[in-house]
């Protein structure tokens, strides 16, 4: 059977190596990036680039978008170029974006009016699990367009988990954010006791890290922190995007996230320090600080 031509738009850190794997795949794609070029950078015999999100509409019936943030979901969708205006009927939108639940809720309403329907299906493993092809999938939507989508998921990721209907993959990449942040403090209060307590971080970190103590955060961040690091492979920023969208849910819905909380006002005192742009990792430098005091 042939592989249908695949749309693509946002080919930033995560966006540009997930679109290779699926060229690697067979796939051949046509790519909008709002850099243009980005778009122009992976230009070839089977990718071609496109001048909007219409375009790309107009040229694919499956579309995979990967973008900052709601309202740039919202602006590749439902904006005066965007993908809605040009959709085909039975077209499958995958917005693998990390963004609100709710908003993921109301386009797929609006694409639903055209007979069309979008699958929410944020990824989770960095830079490094998109140059992979070992990302984390989490999806939600209609069952039959996820199982139509899976072939294309298989080509980017490792771990591709059906969480339930539209917002599901959202959620669920929330309550992966809550475990991210929380641990990431772990390791850099760990990192910062045992260098202040006169070991060898990296030392450290080999040992326990085949232990109880493990984590991707430890093993993957754990000696970047050790090195100070802070290249960000996921910035400080987007991250604070995410940890605001798990607070707005959980205030929606009476949860107390007390840990999640704090290592959010940790991230606004990283954002004072001009580190929005650093690795998540360099929360690492707010930690030390406190631990100086």
């Amino acid at each position: 059977m042939e592989k249908p031509i695949v749309g693509f738009i946002g080919l930033g850190i995560m966006g540009q190596p997930m679109a290779s794997n699926l060229v690697k795949a067979g796939y051949r794609l046509v790519v909008f990036n709002r850099t243009r070029e980005k778009a122009e950078a992976m230009a070839g015999e089977l990718v071609q680039v496109a001048s909007s999100p219409a375009e790309v509409a107009s040229k694919c019936q499956m579309v995979i978008t990967i973008v900052t943030d709601s309202a740039a979901v919202e602006e590749v969708i439902a904006g005066p170029q965007g993908l809605l205006g040009a959709v085909t009927p039975g077209s499958i939108i995958i917005d693998m974006s990390t963004i609100s639940p709710a908003v993921e809720q109301q386009l797929d309403s609006e694409l639903r009016r055209v007979s069309a329907t979008l699958v929410d299906a944020p990824v989770s493993g960095g830079d490094i699990g998109a140059q992979q092809g070992t990302l984390a999938i989490m999806a939600g939507g209609d069952r039959d367009a996820f199982e139509r989508s899976l072939p294309l998921f298989q080509g980017m990721g490792k771990t591709i988990t059906y969480c339930g209907p539209v917002g599901s993959g959202q959620l669920t990449k929330l309550c992966n954010q809550i475990l991210v942040s929380v641990n990431l403090l772990a390791v850099t209060e760990a990192v910062t006791f045992a260098r202040k307590t006169g070991l060898n971080p990296e030392t450290m970190i080999e040992a326990v890290k085949g232990g109880a103590a493990g984590s991707w955060q430890l093993a993957n961040l754990g000696p970047k922190i050790a090195r100070r690091d802070f290249a960000p492979g996921f910035m400080i920023d987007l991250m604070q995007k995410d940890l605001r969208l798990v607070l707005e849910a959980a205030g929606s819905s009476a949860v107390c996230l007390s840990a999640a909380s704090s290592v959010h006002q940790l991230f606004n005192a990283a954002q004072a320090k001009g580190l929005g742009k650093e690795g998540t990792q360099a929360l690492m430098q707010v930690v030390e600080t406190g631990a100086a005091l």
